[in-house]
């Protein structure tokens, strides 16, 4: 396959043959460490982001008198907190090969918690409701797509292609989006992310899979903690970006 090559005798750093059932433990052992860490940061996410709203809400969203009454509206420290994360993914992503392990751990736990602050305008915009109800509806695609692109035979590579189209277009017609506020291109991002990151799970999984036992073959596994890290945040971002299109389809707004 052109995702997944022969691992029947692959050669290990020591030149034995490493038997099929080895690498196949390698593997599940590595998925899992991947889903672990991130898990994780969700699980950090979720905390931090409650936890804001619950404590510091005033200090990020102050009430301020409006034209429609007094509103909690984003200060200049929440606008810092959203843009926070992409720092972390540039580092994370364009440094990954100078990171030590134990750094990249780091960075992608400071990530994880500046995304919770970030996502703390959630709870100013939709009831805690149907966050609960939409975040259990992500997992369970996130989880469905995730296990098809791990066993699926079919090479999801040229859809891997497509899918990063869609993504490049999403964030340029958010971008757009910032400055007219239409809500029908707004609907149509949503729609068009559903699919998107849907895809891209499915194909992460599968590139992440093909990616180990190409390493691996390599006697590459020593690397194991330090690429498990990126990996998951790639499946992260997946996960998150799913939610939030999600969650501005179907989540009921506060005051609706």
């Amino acid at each position: 396959m052109a995702y997944s090559p022969d691992y029947r005798s692959y050669p290990s750093a020591g030149g034995a043959a490493t038997s099929a059932a080895a690498l196949d433990a390698g593997l599940r052992s590595y998925m899992m460490r991947v889903y672990n860490w991130m898990a994780s940061g969700l699980l950090l996410t979720g905390i931090v982001a409650y936890g804001a709203n619950e404590y510091f809400r005033d200090l990020f969203y102050p009430l301020v008198m409006t034209q429609r009454g007094l509103m909690h509206v984003p200060s200049a420290l929440a606008y810092v907190s959203m843009f926070a994360p992409l720092a972390f993914v540039m580092v994370l992503s364009f440094g990954v090969a100078k990171l030590s392990a134990t750094a990249a751990k780091a960075i992608f736990w400071a990530f994880a918690g500046a995304m919770g602050l970030s996502m703390m305008s959630i709870f100013q915009v939709y009831t805690g409701e149907s966050i609960v109800r939409v975040f259990f509806i992500t997992s369970g695609t996130f989880a469905g797509m995730s296990i098809w692109g791990y066993v699926t035979r079919t090479d999801l590579s040229r859809m891997g292609s497509f899918l990063i189209m869609g993504l490049i277009g999403i964030v340029l017609a958010g971008l757009v989006n910032m400055f007219v506020g239409s809500s029908g291109l707004q609907f149509a991002i949503s729609i068009i992310g559903v699919i998107v990151f849907t895809g891209l799970t499915a194909y992460d999984t599968q590139r992440i899979k093909a990616s180990y036992l190409q390493f691996a073959s390599a006697g590459g596994v020593q690397d194991a903690g330090k690429r498990s890290v990126y990996d998951a945040l790639s499946l992260y971002l997946n996960f998150i970006n799913l939610f939030m299109m999600l969650l501005q389809l179907t989540g009921d707004r506060r005051g609706n």
